[in-house]
């Protein structure tokens, strides 16, 4: 297949969902609201309430509840501007690292990081629907495993369109099964309350810093979630006066807001947690933090032993299903973007799923979730790094020192391959978190590693950028397209180009100027799509360095100066 072909055959493929592509006005269909309500829909997933027991039994309830207080504080501030763009220039999380600080290719190690947190999720949810039907029904964990993996294939393979109708029918449902038993436990037993604050765990007892930073640190490895929700989110409609309202506020809940749904849930996996040891049976132990035993002993406390055991399987079920299906979803993407990448193929993505369910498989019947407050800290020191230092390139590299391009750029042809700020930052910063935490530095700073990877990514950002005076951001100052890039409102334009390469017409933020003229001398346009797929660079215009890096590519000066009153 020619490489032609090969992108026509990406540009038609039903299941791609844009991969590697811009998400086009023509796909966003859905209003704000609709597609905040799907992406709230994802954070249904019960390792939350795993995650917050097993802090909590190791540090007790006060250390542990100030812990995540502090984790989700500190995701909500890093997670804001990378959601905002998301939302508002319509890209995945590896489009947005391209330009902010990564490069065309640099970008494919942030998104096998993210991959990889997909795949580990997958292993934690799945292995979390195995117990439920082994409690529940007697199913064997190692063939629960198996049909958790199973079960989601289906409604993965149709995308986004799937997504949205299974979020929004299955959210009530889950509300209602997860909150009314626990709100009914906590009026109805007061003592199951007191019980709560007074438990110290494992712990002396004292609230410690450390112990704080401690829990913290298992709680930070959740937040690539922020990338799942980012490919829910990056459907969403121009940001217009009619709708500004709904738009931020869907952005602000769905995007960095998801922090403090999950937040919520791992406080409440703590009460569950010390309600199992405290109410139900001592000797318990970590098992307490098994969310299929906490439901069960919940139900059981208002309705016969069968019907709870019934409803928990429900419940485990219906939650695990519906962020599983997020998981494998976001992992296929990420696969894909990266393969097609490196190898200027295209598979489809269909390929990607059950590569990434295979990993997650693999992880269940390696037991990954007894190792789970392990694999979570050592997880959370890289992550931190990767999604500080985009943030920290948006926020001080965009608009305060004005040394990158503020529109985030996406498109090979006007992006360097590598880009030093970026990979200078999460290589150095993972370095020092993961030293740390291996205890290198001796123990006195081990349970401080996150907060070193997180300042260490902070500083290094804007340090790389100013050492580099910003010049490995963009290739070429203009993309050679004589109509602008965003309009109006400052949202993505809708006008419509011919990619000669594949013969298929792409929105404008999806399109340049191609180095091929046509039969008469004028000028071609190629899509990033055909660019991401070709490896010969002959559809690639010269390179042409930016004359100042906060101009906005493919605008004129004049534009840029129009548009500071127009809200982009």
């Amino acid at each position: 297949m020619s490489r032609a072909d090969n992108a026509r055959a990406a540009a038609e493929d039903s299941l791609e969902d844009y991969a590697f592509r811009y998400v086009p006005r023509t796909f966003r269909r859905w209003s704000a609201g609709s597609v905040g309500v799907t992406a709230l829909g994802s954070i249904a997933f019960l390792a939350d309430f795993s995650i917050g027991a097993s802090v909590g039994i190791e540090h007790g309830t006060n250390n542990a509840v100030l812990g995540i207080l502090l984790a989700s504080a500190i995701i909500f501030i890093v997670g804001l501007p990378i959601a905002y763009y998301a939302a508002r220039y319509n890209l995945d999380l590896d489009l947005i690292a391209r330009g902010s600080g990564f490069g065309y290719y640099g970008s494919s190690i942030t998104t096998v990081i993210f991959a990889g947190f997909t795949c580990i999720f997958f292993a934690l949810e799945g292995a979390i629907m195995a117990q439920g039907l082994h409690i529940a029904i007697g199913i064997p964990l190692w063939i629960g495993y198996l049909i958790s993996t199973v079960v989601v294939i289906p409604i993965v393979i149709y995308g986004m369109r799937a997504l949205e109708r299974l979020q929004f029918w299955t959210t009530p449902l889950w509300l209602a099964l997860a909150l009314l038993p626990l709100l009914w436990v906590i009026v109805s037993d007061p003592g199951a309350v007191s019980a709560f604050v007074s438990f110290t765990g494992a712990s002396d007892g004292d609230v410690s810093f450390g112990a704080i930073v401690a829990s913290a640190a298992v709680c930070f490895a959740l937040t690539p979630q922020l990338a799942e929700q980012i490919d829910v989110i990056r459907a969403m409609p121009p940001r217009t006066r009619a709708n500004r309202r709904s738009w931020w506020a869907s952005l602000l809940f769905a995007g960095p807001g998801w922090v403090l749904f999950s937040g919520v849930k791992q406080i409440l996996g703590v009460f569950l947690a010390v309600y199992l040891i405290t109410r139900v049976d001592p000797d318990l132990g970590a098992r307490a933090a098994e969310p299929v035993r906490q439901f069960i002993a919940l139900y059981e406390s208002i309705m016969p032993p069968w019907l709870a055991v019934g409803l928990a399987l429900i419940l485990v079920v219906v939650a695990q299903v519906k962020i599983n299906v997020t998981n494998a979803y976001s992992g296929s993407l990420a696969w894909s973007n990266v393969y097609t990448r490196l190898t200027k193929t295209y598979p489809g993505r269909s390929i990607f799923i059950f590569f990434n369910l295979g990993i997650a498989l693999w992880l269940m019947w390696m037991d990954v979730f007894s190792l789970i407050s392990f694999v979570l800290s050592l997880y959370a020191n890289v992550v931190m790094a990767w999604l500080v230092t985009i943030a920290a390139d948006i926020v001080i590299n965009k608009h305060v020192l004005r040394i990158a391009p503020i529109y985030p750029e996406f498109r090979r042809g006007m992006l360097y391959d590598w880009n030093p700020v970026g990979l200078t930052s999460v290589g150095l910063a993972s370095f020092l978190s993961i030293a740390a935490f291996a205890g290198l530095f001796g123990e006195a700073l081990r349970p401080f590693s996150v907060l070193i990877a997180i300042g260490a990514a902070a500083i290094t950002t804007p340090l790389a950028a100013l050492a580099t005076r910003g010049r490995y951001y963009l290739r070429r100052r203009t993309d050679g397209i004589a109509s602008p890039i965003l309009d109006v409102d400052g949202n993505p334009s809708g006008e419509r180009l011919r990619c000669h390469v594949t013969g298929y017409t792409f929105e404008r933020p999806d399109m340049l100027a191609s180095a091929e003229r046509g039969a008469l001398g004028e000028t071609q346009y190629v899509s990033s799509l055909a660019l991401t797929l070709d490896g010969s660079d002959r559809y690639m215009l010269p390179a042409e360095p930016a004359p100042w890096p906060g101009m906005p590519t493919g605008w004129t000066s004049d534009e840029t100066r129009r548009s500071k009153g127009r809200g982009g």
